[in-house]
């Protein structure tokens, strides 16, 4: 059956309906209501510890524990070696089981208010985009310390600027710890710069060298896009001016001290000196000089045409059609990156609104949606970061700096769909008592639900396999 505009409104642009909810009438003003109504700051968000505490005790302990070996050192100098190096790696061992033990807690607690987020919000439209752009400026989990960053990473650098303007999510995400350690930003110093003299005068030879992840992760993923003619010596330039941001407290050359939680700009590792990237000149001191730079990337027409492509994709369909993506690239450059206004000309156009599926849900996007339909207001016990693990899509962990894939291809494989069956069965199997799957079908996808879905649905031997079905069938699946 084609799609209802309200199948559309709650599935392609929101989170999925729910059961204890009227469908929209009018799907577009429904949608449009949203920009008003969207909680930047929610209290499962609110909650959670900062990330900086964990980090700085845990350097705490590492530099504790040095300068115990240090006092130690006469007396273990009369031990024999291999007892000295057991006591030594025994102490730094427990300290880092403690470290990682403490930031995937965090982690955990952080997919559980993500979730919360969603399952309740008044707003599961823009709820939507705060998971767009954090796919966009992704960062992963595969370290420990960005374990413990991630959720702050989506609360304060996504959040607060979703129904802002571009440049300044950019900044935020660009300045935030999270982004700053994925990419290695806090190893970087300008080789001329006084601290990489001062290294090589204390020890000569030493150079200490440029990481130039950062600046080329921005340039391809966040802002231009790879096609945008910039060259190898644009991504250097860029690089050197990059040259002196940190973390407070982190990086080479740091002690325990500072606030890990905070952006900080170090002078002394800052590569001085004009930059000439893509054909502009930046002569700007220190900081202000790449932060000049990024404004000038938000503001490229090649920005506004990369950011277009990718919502077009993400809303109609994983060829985006060029007229959408002309339409919306024109409203992000005459706007300046005003994105409630991209978000009013992506509502009001009409490729996002074909009455054909034009997207696959993720794992993530299906989960949250069938907890919705099973008019779920909170995760519970149910440990969402280890069940999107086990669907293929770990959140925050995607698999390079390029965030999760946006088309069917990357979750529609036979084994990805066993996952789902397997897992819906166990979801189903609570609410088979209290909830009609024939009865809240009609709503989740009102006027859209398939007669060979109902028929199928209406057979099943109990009222648990009937939910089950419910949720793997095509009508769900898609959106």
């Amino acid at each position: 059956m084609p799609l209802s505009p309200a199948a559309i409104a709650l599935n392609r642009f929101g989170l999925g309906g729910r059961a204890d909810e009227d469908p929209p009438v009018d799907a577009r003003r429904w949608l449009l209501g949203q920009l008003d109504r969207f909680d930047v700051r929610p209290a499962a968000y609110a909650a959670l510890a900062d990330a900086g505490a964990i980090v700085q005790r845990y350097r705490v302990q590492q530099r504790d524990m040095r300068q115990a070996a240090l006092a130690k050192a006469p007396v273990l100098a009369k031990a024999p070696v291999l007892a000295r190096a057991e006591d030594e790696s025994a102490d730094l061992k427990a300290s880092r089981q403690a470290f990682v033990r403490d930031t995937h807690a965090l982690y955990r607690d952080a997919v559980q208010a993500r979730a919360q987020s969603a399952l309740v919000t008044p707003a599961p439209f823009v709820e939507r985009m705060v998971h767009f752009w954090s796919n966009h400026f992704c960062v992963s989990v595969d370290n420990p310390q960005i374990a413990a960053y991630a959720g702050a990473f989506e609360r304060d650098a996504i959040r607060p600027h979703v129904l802002g303007r571009f440049a300044d999510m950019l900044l935020a995400a660009e300045q935030h710890p999270a982004m700053l350690i994925y990419l290695n930003q806090i190893t970087s110093i300008g080789p001329d710069s006084l601290a990489a003299q001062r290294a090589e005068q204390r020890e000569s030879g030493r150079r200490l060298g440029l990481n130039e992840n950062l600046g080329r992760e921005i340039m391809e993923l966040h802002t231009l896009g790879v096609r945008s003619g910039y060259s190898q010596t644009d991504v250097t330039e860029f690089a050197r001016a990059l040259t002196g941001w940190t973390v407070d407290g982190l990086g080479r050359g740091h002690g325990a001290e500072g606030d890990p939680d905070r952006f900080a700009f170090r002078p002394m590792r800052h590569e001085a000196g004009a930059r000439r990237i893509m054909g502009r000149t930046y002569d700007q001191a220190g900081e202000d000089q790449a932060s000049a730079a990024l404004i000038d990337f938000a503001r490229s027409p090649h920005s506004a045409t990369h950011i277009a492509t990718k919502l077009a994709r993400h809303f109609a369909g994983d060829t985006p059609p060029p007229r959408l993506v002309a339409r919306l690239a024109a409203t992000f450059s005459g706007t300046g990156g005003d994105l409630p206004r991209v978000y009013r000309t992506l509502i009001r156009s009409p490729e996002p609104w074909a009455s054909q599926p034009l997207k696959f849900k993720t794992p993530w996007e299906w989960t949250i949606s069938a907890l919705r339909g099973l008019d779920q207001t909170e995760p519970g016990t149910m440990p969402l970061a280890g069940v999107q693990s086990e669907l293929g899509q770990p959140v925050w962990k995607p698999g390079s700096p390029a965030g999760w894939d946006d088309t069917a291809a990357s979750w529609a494989a036979p084994d990805a769909l066993l996952r789902r069956v397997e897992f819906a069965s166990r979801l189903a199997d609570p609410f088979g008592d209290r909830i009609d799957a024939r009865a809240i079908g009609a709503r989740i996808i009102p006027g859209s639900l398939s007669a060979a879905t109902a028929e199928q649905v209406g057979r099943s031997e109990s009222p648990a396999s009937a939910l089950a079905l419910l949720l793997v069938s095509p009508d769900f699946l898609r959106r």
